[in-house]
């Protein structure tokens, strides 16, 4: 009997959603006169250690929402070539992050797409988080695939926890309960389409989220490593703590 063909892996999305527009007011004084997204962390910009770890992940096109400086956020990105970049503006209104992706609708496309925040680092993990998010993603069965890190391998983060986790991955809220193991880590797979139908014009990702795991669409996997949120000055001298300098 001839073995049965091999499936081809999985691969994720070639276009990517990066949320780059926040005020980042909880990094200030830092941010007085540059965005977030150009602090230095390990002597990288916040945004291109997102990017990096894309491209990694076989991105090919990013789609970066742009407010709070940006200009200067715009100058930067043109010094890469290692993928093609797209601005969506947001110079007069900051949208969220689901109204940042129904926004840029015409850039991003109907099909499934990586949307990751740029102020989050990680270390450590056994294989690249795009691969492994793209084992799972199915999106006849799930409307977002999500990264997911027990809260004991997280830095930076302040809340009580954010879901649990069924077998095969199943999150559910963490609701009334007063802790939940699980941190949202800002990288995930995504059917758009929910994103797209939201009539509002400045709404976050999480609604989709909370709507999709009350009917049981909303899936999590969670990598091995070291997961950081850098969202103030103190947290920056913690992730690099952890962080081999840039180059090496």
């Amino acid at each position: 009997m001839s073995a049965p063909p091999k499936t081809a892996p999985k691969t994720a999305p070639k276009m990517a959603m990066v949320m780059a527009a926040g005020l980042g007011t909880r990094m200030r004084p830092l941010t007085n006169d540059k965005p977030k997204v150009l602090i230095e962390v390990a002597g990288r910009t916040l945004i291109d250690h997102t990017l990096d770890r894309l491209v990694e992940g076989g991105v090919e096109t990013a789609v970066i929402n742009v407010h709070a400086f940006a200009d200067q956020v715009e100058a930067h990105l043109a010094k890469r070539t290692d993928l093609r970049i797209l601005i969506s503006n947001e110079r007069m209104r900051l949208l969220e992050t689901g109204g940042g992706v129904k926004k840029a609708r015409a850039m991003l496309g109907e099909g499934p797409i990586v949307v990751a925040n740029s102020d989050y680092v990680w270390t450590g993990e056994a294989q690249p988080l795009l691969d492994q998010l793209a084992e799972v993603f199915d999106p006849s069965r799930m409307d977002a695939v999500v990264a997911v890190v027990p809260k004991e391998r997280t830095l930076g983060f302040e809340t009580p926890g954010d879901f649990f986790a069924a077998p095969g991955g199943v999150l559910t809220r963490r609701g009334d309960a007063a802790e939940a193991p699980f941190h949202v880590f800002g990288v995930q797979i995504i059917d758009p389409q929910p994103l797209y139908a939201d009539p509002r014009e400045a709404f976050s990702i999480r609604d989709a989220w909370f709507a999709s795991a009350a009917a049981g669409r909303l899936i999590g996997v969670v990598p091995e490593g070291l997961w950081m949120q850098v969202g103030d000055p103190a947290a920056i001298k913690l992730a690099e703590a952890h962080l081999p300098p840039a180059g090496r």
